[in-house]
């Protein structure tokens, strides 16, 4: 694909830092949307980018991991005003079996199926992306165990998802950090070190979004430059931090969009243990980070104040400019949204693609978004005594 003009109107597509959306005056340089990795659940990201472009707010910074690294990919990799076209035409893409036709549900509304018959279509579509794969995404490899490369070491093939990526996917418009920076996190296999591919200071390939989704044994791990990669999320399931520690000094508005839930109910069968298990594993502790966030930016505010009080002949010293690269007045304000399980959904709910269910992953991202930007002040940019706030729409 050749590259788009410029956007004007676009945070950051002509070096702006204004965003669309919210009134001039806010003070935010950073609007970021950072994406949680959850498999088939990412189509609820894809319903909170829809409602954040239909209120006009556009984010200058995406970061993702796994499936949030593959939305990522589609939001940055096209302009403005196809996004969201490009997104459902995406997950209608992967939520497609590649051998047989679909499910004859999939033309359904989740409201016009029963609940119980519901929780068996879930279950029958998880079955078929078992043993089919996902068209454009993953098959079944043949020989898996007697794979003897890193590349081919995996129960599925995801080879077909470089071909769907740059159908999708405009890289010289993601390789622009002055429209949008982008950052997609994964694992070096060999060393086992978190990495983040950025824009700001890679050149980001196809295979960088594939490596921030090659979740073993499933996925193979993904060759870049002489090293091999697997999903960010056996680390890191969230950007989260990343982009709260980046961009020193910049006012930020975060919209945090998770798949996981830290809290649950207690598991009493086996189907919910394997449930409670993922949800443990891959939840981003957001609101523990964010808590721990908030009190470091405490400090580092009152750091500030107090290094005010020193006489300015008693600030050339290297004691002094350690603390005052440490001191900051940055506010955050972090939107968390965070998808909701359903009562038909079984612990095979990360790798059940169904049309039916990507609709109603989609529908409540867009439900939740609308809910969080309606609420009065959760947009304002934070005073100086509080300098990190939350705000959830599902918090108790």
């Amino acid at each position: 694909m050749t590259q788009a003009g410029r956007n004007p109107a676009c945070p950051g597509e002509a070096g702006q830092h204004r965003c669309p959306g919210l009134p001039d005056e806010h003070g935010y340089q950073v609007v970021a949307l950072a994406l949680q990795g959850g498999g088939a659940l990412g189509a609820y990201q894809a319903g909170v980018y829809q409602g954040l472009a239909e209120a006009g707010l556009a984010p200058n910074w995406i970061a993702g991991i796994s499936i949030g690294a593959l939305n990522a990919a589609i939001i940055a990799g096209n302009p403005p005003e196809t996004r969201v076209d490009q997104l459902r035409r995406f997950w209608e893409t992967i939520c497609a079996p590649p051998l047989w036709p679909p499910s004859p549900t999939a033309a359904l509304r989740r409201n016009a199926v029963a609940e119980p018959l519901l929780g068996w279509l879930n279950g029958w579509e998880a079955w078929r992306a078992l043993t089919e794969g996902q068209r454009g995404f993953f098959v079944p490899r043949a020989a898996s165990a007697f794979a003897s490369d890193p590349a081919h070491a995996s129960f599925y093939d995801t080879s077909m998802l470089k071909q769907t990526l740059e159908e999708f996917v405009d890289f010289d418009r993601v390789n622009d950090p002055h429209r949008l920076r982008v950052s997609v996190g994964a694992v070096n296999v060999r060393t086992g070190n978190f990495v983040y591919f950025d824009n700001t200071r890679h050149t980001l390939r196809a295979e960088h979004f594939m490596a921030s989704g090659a979740l073993p044994p499933g996925f193979p791990a993904i060759e870049i430059d002489g090293e091999y990669y697997w999903d960010g999320g056996l680390v890191s399931n969230t950007p989260l931090a990343y982009v709260l520690s980046s961009e020193p000094g910049k006012q930020s508005l975060v919209f945090q969009v998770d798949l996981w839930s830290a809290g649950g109910a207690l598991p009493d069968d086996l189907s919910k243990v394997m449930l409670r298990q993922k949800e443990i594993q891959y939840s981003s502790r957001t609101r523990m980070m964010t808590s721990q966030m908030s009190t470091t930016q405490q400090h580092r505010r009152l750091l500030r104040d107090l290094m005010a009080l020193v006489p300015e002949q008693a600030r050339d010293n290297a004691a002094y400019r350690r603390a005052a690269a440490y001191a900051s007045d940055r506010r955050f304000n972090v939107i968390h949204l965070i998808y909701k399980d359903k009562e038909c959904e079984g612990h095979y709910k990360d790798y059940q693609f169904g049309a039916l269910s990507m609709h109603d992953h989609w529908q409540s991202g867009h439900a939740d978004v609308g809910r969080s930007l309606a609420r009065p002040g959760w947009l304002d940019i934070p005073d100086a005594e509080t300098p990190f706030v939350t705000h959830d729409v599902h918090r108790n």
